[in-house]
């Protein structure tokens, strides 16, 4: 029988691949590079292929070491699940964690099953309001972690995903013909409201603003009902909507960066562990449309996976 994957090279490589140097990564498994080059040697000889490849200067993860750090995550995640399972001392306590609608549709199930797992005495409280407001309620103690938007006002969130930020219209309609744009946004206090506003006119498009709710659910059923043109990173997107782009006379819009704003008021190590969980769901999670074409968005970051890039034009299948 093949000897069984050695979890502390495994631990190794998958450092390696977050920071982005084995330099960093012998800091963060507390190993010296000397000793992280011999854990990488074995564990190529182990797997019969090579894990990395040169690039100048920097080692690169290969096209066999994209496919190992998958296992090896998934690998990793199941032994300290299986280790909490059977830790008397595991955390236990109370956490309140919040994020806007349209993001707890998509990734919420993900953290919730994968922290409840590992930590099954911690209850959680889930507050689901727009950014400002979840902002405002770690700054005041009310929540102990947040998925928020990014923006260069909250430079205190550490970002965890990258996406498209793409303008959407309804499959079965022509709201995006109008000679004057009608549009659904959030308060307008929402980033991706200022920045399609600011795009719209630079490109001296006529436009309105018909409908604004703090509700993901309310912007979606405008975009549906063919009511209205919105924005919505990736995540977001539903059945029924069609993507727009340049050939519709769109112009592409910056990226959604999603961050992880942590509070100071609660258990520290519960607010790591979900931290934790938070980034490694959002790692996994795709937008699954299987029609969607396979595009290139490397994010030139560790914690940052490939994602599907969805053509403009392109129609959202039922999931």
């Amino acid at each position: 029988m093949p000897a069984p994957l050695d979890l502390d090279q495994l631990a190794t490589f998958v450092a390696i691949a977050d920071t982005g140097s084995f330099t960093r990564a012998a800091e963060e498994v507390h190993r010296t590079q000397s000793a992280v080059s011999m854990q990488m040697r074995r564990l190529e000889e182990r797997v019969g292929k090579p894990l990395f490849h040169k690039d100048g200067r920097v080692n690169r993860l290969s096209e066999d070491g994209e496919r190992l750090l998958a296992y090896a995550r998934r690998m990793l995640r199941l032994n300290r699940e299986t280790l909490a399972a059977f830790d008397d001392d595991s955390l236990e306590g109370h956490l309140r964690i919040g994020m806007p609608d349209d993001y707890a549709e998509r990734f919420l199930p993900e953290i919730m099953a994968r922290f409840a797992r590992s930590n099954p005495r911690v209850e959680m409280t889930v507050l689901c309001e727009p950014t400002e407001n979840l902002v405002e309620h770690v700054r005041r103690g009310q929540a102990d972690i947040a998925l928020v938007t990014y923006d260069l006002h909250r430079e205190e969130a550490e970002i965890v995903r990258k996406e498209p930020l793409l303008w959407v219209t309804s499959a079965h309609h022509t709201t995006h013909e109008r000679e004057v744009l009608p549009l659904a946004f959030g308060r307008p206090s929402c980033v991706w409201r200022r920045v399609a506003c600011e795009t719209l006119s630079a490109h001296d498009r006529d436009y309105r603003i018909l409908f604004t709710s703090l509700s993901g659910t309310v912007i979606g059923a405008a975009v549906l009902s063919g009511l209205a043109v919105s924005v919505l990173p990736e995540c977001a997107l539903r059945p029924g909507m069609r993507v727009l782009g340049d050939a519709d006379g769109f112009p592409r819009l910056p990226d959604c960066h999603i961050g992880i704003l942590r509070g100071h008021t609660g258990r520290p190590e519960l607010v790591a562990a979900l931290a934790r969980h938070i980034a490694e769901s959002l790692d996994n999670v795709s937008v699954p449309v299987e029609a969607a074409e396979a595009g290139g968005f490397d994010f030139g970051a560790a914690a940052f996976r490939r994602s599907r890039r969805l053509r403009p034009g392109h129609v959202l299948p039922g999931w």
